[in-house]
């Protein structure tokens, strides 16, 4: 049976409304983040999980997961949400006990952990303070195989073509895209979107790349917003036909200046988002987006840690999970 509004709502405590709200990214809602995150958390375990879990063991290993976004960053992009509670979930199921660490707070990873899970982007040397921390390292979310570490990552040159692909099926060749950068915690290393070099290698490829229709942001719903008002405002009449925006909070700001806009979604201009997290199922109108396995990615972390711990290895590893193109409203 699907999962209702009033599911969530029923077992969050809170008014339909309140869900309905939240879900749908209402920053006008007065509402703490406690609630908003517990709204979320249910949200995403009423949608995967389908099983009962299984019985658990008494914590046999200390694993801490070294979160690099501030608790507050979390509620805003539920895609490490997403992972760190599948992190926490299998670490439960395997019999380790899972430690979350914010923010990249390194000093305050316990003494004596069995093993580190970072999730997010680190610079060298943080990389290396983790290591010396602990030999037994797994990087999610970031190549880690020259830095020693076993990794698990999204295969995103494959995402990258299933949306030019789509985009072309749907006689669009005019494709332009929502892009973000950003810095490591210690403002030490700047990391480059991958999906940005991917699509550019593939419509550069095809013979229709156009760096007018490529636009730069921090991966934020305003940057998202700000984005695409100043692609309508410049471009007019030459406005891509399709957009790949690269993640779920900044399709939900292109969405909103689209609208601001009255441009037609998805007749004049069709939006493929990135992570398919739960707002975008539940943001108006529904976000098609490329699907990643993000509960399967913390699961696939603590396997690595798990051989780690019980079989030592003399090489690194690195795990890469494929995608899937979700069709909502917003393609045609």
């Amino acid at each position: 049976m699907s999962v209702t509004l009033k599911d969530i709502a029923s077992k969050a405590n809170v008014s339909l409304a309140t869900v309905s709200r939240v879900l749908n990214n209402d920053q006008t809602l007065s509402v703490n983040d406690l609630t908003r995150k517990k709204i979320f958390e249910i949200a995403e375990e009423l949608n995967y999980t389908k099983h009962k879990r299984p019985a658990t063991k008494t914590p046999s290993k200390r694993i801490a997961v070294v979160q690099w976004y501030t608790q507050s960053q979390e509620l805003d992009d539920l895609y490490y949400m997403s992972i760190r509670m599948g992190i926490e979930e299998h670490c439960q199921q395997v019999g380790y006990k899972a430690i979350s660490i914010y923010e990249s707070s390194l000093d305050q990873i316990p003494a004596g952990v069995d093993g580190i899970i970072a999730l997010g982007k680190f610079s060298p040397n943080q990389i290396r303070q983790l290591q010396r921390i602990s030999s037994n390292v797994v990087l999610v979310d970031f190549d880690g195989l020259s830095h020693g570490c076993d990794s698990v990552v999204t295969d995103f040159e494959q995402s990258v073509d299933m949306v030019i692909d789509r985009f072309q099926q749907a006689e669009i060749n005019d494709i332009g895209m929502i892009y973000g950068t950003e810095k490591t915690t210690d403002q030490k290393q700047t990391i480059n979107d991958q999906r940005y070099h991917y699509f550019v290698k593939a419509v550069t490829a095809l013979g229709i790349y156009n760096p007018d229709f490529v636009f730069e942001g921090d991966f934020t719903s305003q940057a998202g917003y700000q984005a695409m008002k100043h692609a309508i405002e410049t471009l007019g009449d030459r406005l891509p036909h399709g957009f790949f925006v690269a993640n779920d909070p900044m399709a939900v700001g292109a969405l909103k200046a689209l609208q601001e806009a009255k441009i037609q979604i998805p007749e004049r201009v069709s939006l493929i988002s990135f992570n398919d997290t739960t707002i975008a199922n539940y943001v108006y109108p529904g976000l098609s987006a490329i699907h990643v396995a993000t509960k399967d990615m913390g699961q696939s972390a603590v396997e690595l840690m798990v051989e780690q711990q019980n079989a030592p290895r003399d090489f690194t590893k690195k795990v890469v999970l494929g995608t899937r193109l979700i069709e909502r409203q917003t393609t045609k």
